[in-house]
């Protein structure tokens, strides 16, 4: 019996117990909010990193291992990123219903890292297309749920009116994965060939797992405290000092009286566009995902847009830059990997720039200049075709910066605008959302953001077989056009020359 008692509180001090009375040990630093956000960061990154470090040597896989010939290497590659997508915008929503009814985040966090390890010891180790699919869908849904309740995790530690620059700054760092894994990938591939891709890929995995493991919610953190007793007296007398301290500002400020009521009719105002029926009068689907009430907004179904048109940009360049580089200019998996790095060096300059733009001028102002500017950038990359082939590849990677500095400034707009529509609609009708909506949008967005990265590689990868590289990319430019024209249109609200209110 002493032995069970001694190996109950070993569990709760290591944290694998949840025995709220015994706190684990780190308790401090693993329920500290700059360690909740790392995880999520570190958790961010690894699945960028490793989708990522497989884009530059996806080809010499299948050429290399499964024996696919050349003339198949682009179909193939394109079913892969297309079976990765697929299984994020299927298991998005779910994870999104899961995350906002289970007492914590980190069993959810788990399991996605689990179904990330199958899937990369598959990936470096299949020698079949079944395989490798099977191993992309497994990478997929781990993708799906380390998004979605990732950045609930993140909502849950720093609330709402801290998400921006926290959300900004977690891109600021995974933008290092996101454009240093194919330059990795391709130069490990190169020089220790399977074993040190796949090394490299559980090191990443190794440091991801021990964080999940350690990591105490705030929530969680909270029960540990409501057990301690001096914890919980020192609480609520901090809180009950802030109380006193904002009362007393309250009273002593002449200017809050004053504009109070100027306040209440701008939010009433406000709220009155977003109202909604009462929860009762609602359908059973819309009680069990509220998230749906929202779809009312054609600026919040436009952010989907603007998102899923991103990531059918991105996703177009992971299947077709590899492939171009490997048949029209020869380069090996090393220097394919390299070519991501002016495509993608930008965003860690450019996308905290954007961000900051974003919360000064609009999603609109972003939205609209960055797809602009994707529109001469995209038909660009038809040029070095027609320069002698020693000279294009320096041109080619000019143009390809110019490309990345595009793709830098979507990033912000869409994630933003959905999560202001989302709040307001959330502030105006409490009754209708028991629980946050936030892991439900990110859930819904994860979901349309996939079938962007779904639909990039079968749609520009086939463009590519049937009407050459250059012509594929002036169809991509003219997506673009089309998408800054809707931005304009219904991001932010009308523009005023449209009968609406906006600053356009």
């Amino acid at each position: 019996m002493s032995d069970q008692s001694t190996t109950r509180k070993l569990k709760s001090y290591i944290g694998f117990r949840s025995d709220y009375g015994v706190k684990p040990f780190g308790f401090w630093f693993r329920s500290h909010t700059l360690f909740i956000v790392s995880t999520v960061g570190i958790g961010l990154f690894t699945d960028l990193f490793l989708y990522g470090m497989v884009v530059p040597i996806v080809p010499y896989i299948l050429e290399d291992r499964i024996g696919i010939p050349q003339s198949g290497i682009q179909s193939a590659t394109s079913a892969l990123l297309a079976a990765y997508a697929g299984a994020s915008f299927l298991f998005a929503p779910v994870a999104g219903y899961i995350a906002d009814r289970t007492a914590s985040r980190q069993a959810p966090f788990l399991a996605g890292l689990t179904a990330l390890i199958v899937a990369t010891i598959m990936l470096f180790t299949g020698r079949s297309m079944t395989v490798l699919i099977i191993a992309r869908v497994a990478q997929g849904a781990s993708s799906a749920v380390v998004w979605t309740v990732g950045l609930a995790l993140c909502i849950d530690t720093v609330g709402p009116d801290n998400l921006g620059k926290t959300i900004g700054s977690i891109f600021s760092f995974i933008s290092v994965g996101a454009f240093a894994a194919p330059v990795v990938g391709g130069t490990v591939w190169k020089k220790s060939g399977q074993a040190g891709a796949l090394g490299v890929s559980v090191g990443v995995i190794g440091v991801d797992l021990l964080m999940r493991l350690l990591v105490i919610e705030k929530k969680v953190a909270k029960r540990y405290d409501d057990a301690d007793p001096t914890s919980t007296a020192s609480n609520n007398a901090d809180q009950a000092s802030e109380h006193d301290g904002e009362s007393s500002n309250d009273q002593d400020s002449p200017e809050h009286d004053e504009s109070s009521p100027l306040l209440s009719k701008k939010d009433e105002k406000e709220n009155a566009m977003y109202k909604l029926a009462p929860s009762e009068e609602q359908r059973a689907i819309f009680r069990h995902l509220p998230i749906l009430l929202t779809f009312r907004s054609s600026s919040l179904l436009l952010a989907f847009v603007v998102g899923m048109i991103q990531a059918f940009l991105l996703s177009s360049f992971d299947s077709t830059l590899p492939t171009h580089a490997q048949g029209y200019y020869g380069l090996d998996s090393l220097k394919s990997g390299l070519l991501f790095l002016p495509l993608g060096a930008l965003d860690l300059v450019m996308g905290p720039i954007a961000g900051w733009a974003t919360d000064k001028y609009g999603t609109k102002a972003l939205a609209v200049v960055g797809y602009l500017w994707l529109v001469p950038a995209l038909v660009l990359l038809r040029v070095p075709q027609a320069a002698p082939l020693g000279k294009n590849l320096a041109i080619y990677c000019v143009i390809l910066a110019l490309n990345g500095a595009g793709l830098a400034t979507i990033g912000a707009p869409s994630l933003v605008e959905a999560g202001a529509v989302v709040d307001k609609f959330y502030q105006a009708n409490p009754e209708n959302f028991p629980n946050s909506p936030y892991a439900q949008l990110y859930g819904f967005n994860s979901m349309v953001f996939s079938a962007g990265l779904a639909l990039g590689p079968i749609v520009a990868g086939g463009l590519k077989d049937k009407i050459g590289y250059g012509n594929s990319n002036a169809v991509l430019a003219a997506v673009s056009g089309v998408t800054a024209l809707g931005g304009y249109i219904w991001l932010g609200g009308k523009p005023k020359m449209l009968g609406g209110k906006g600053v356009l």
